[in-house]
């Protein structure tokens, strides 16, 4: 459900009408008890003459966590927490990790051949995956909140970075462009929603006023020592912009930069059934003294789709 419409037990009492008196209700989360976008959910519960209440989950965030349970249960509700809740916490992980961590949760998502490549010496790259990967790809930007990539991108494929099937998606477009090397007439720019992190080093800079007549927000961070922007304050960033879902979709450098900071929740890994050679990897960032530094997925599992393999894991 979009943020600020109706929770989905609402939606679904007001669906069940008068059938909902003396019912079950099945809920992934605990049903909220304050005032926010939406009023509490729980005063909806007690007026609904629901007769059993089923919970996977308690909310995560200190305003509710267990006193959803407790009024319904004073209420005299019959209550019972913990079904499916492995399952419920997978669905609600972003939200889990935005209230408990206060940051966005990653998602990385590549597509390569076999040998790692996401692009030959020349840069040409489309299309490495299958047109049924690229369909998937989309409804991972259906579920995220914002989209980021780095200003190679932008250069290179003048991405839209929209939501093709779902149009009217509102989408946090983000670039990582240390030196406003962003044209102004980029398609990203067109529809709105469109943030750039920039270098501190020239939050000055006359260039940014174009941006901004443009209705782009620009938002200088620090470098680090290895001349990338710092994630954490990205992710610092974002997270108070509400973003609670990130994906993703940059080149090389962004990708192996992201995993490198070990800042990357989740990966989808789409890979082609072919062999490139000498090419453009996504971890060429990444350098490693021993084998025992290497980043390991876990919880992976491995699906085809289309002509290709699609590792999905958590890191």
């Amino acid at each position: 459900q979009q943020f600020g419409k109706a929770h989905a037990e609402i939606d679904a009492l007001q669906d069940a009408k008068n059938k909902a008196c003396g019912a079950t209700l099945y809920v992934t989360l605990e049903p909220c008890t304050f005032y926010g976008k939406t009023p509490a959910c729980v005063n909806t519960l007690l007026n609904s003459g629901l007769k059993r209440v089923v919970i996977a989950t308690k909310d995560p965030n200190p305003k509710v966590f267990g006193k959803g349970i407790e009024i319904l249960k004073k209420a005299g509700i019959e209550t019972k927490i913990g079904v499916l809740a492995e399952m419920a916490q997978k669905q609600n992980e972003s939200y889990f990790k935005f209230v408990k961590e206060q940051l966005p949760f990653v998602i990385l998502k590549i597509a390569s051949t076999l040998d790692g490549k996401i692009a030959l010496l020349s840069g040409e790259s489309k299309w490495i995956d299958s047109k049924p990967s690229r369909d998937f790809s989309q409804r991972l930007r259906l579920y995220a909140d914002a989209i980021l990539v780095g200003i190679n991108t932008i250069l290179k494929d003048n991405p839209r970075l929209t939501c093709r099937i779902a149009p009217q998606k509102r989408l946090m477009k983000v670039i990582l462009d240390c030196n406003l090397r962003t044209p102004l007439n980029a398609r990203v720019l067109k529809n709105g929603d469109t943030l750039i992190f920039t270098s501190q080093r020239i939050k000055n800079s006359p260039q940014i006023d174009r941006f901004i007549r443009k209705g782009v927000k620009i938002i200088p961070v620090k470098k680090e020592r290895n001349g990338i922007l710092s994630w954490d304050e990205i992710l610092g960033e974002l997270y108070r912009m509400g973003i609670g879902t990130l994906l993703i979709e940059g080149g090389g450098e962004v990708a192996s930069s992201a995993l490198k900071a070990r800042i990357v929740d989740k990966l989808f890994l789409f890979l082609a059934p072919k062999l490139a050679g000498i090419g453009l990897s996504f971890t060429d960032g990444i350098k490693l003294n021993h084998l025992n530094q290497a980043i390991a997925l876990k919880k992976y599992q491995l699906r085809q789709i289309g002509n290709d393999i699609l590792i999905e894991g958590y890191l």
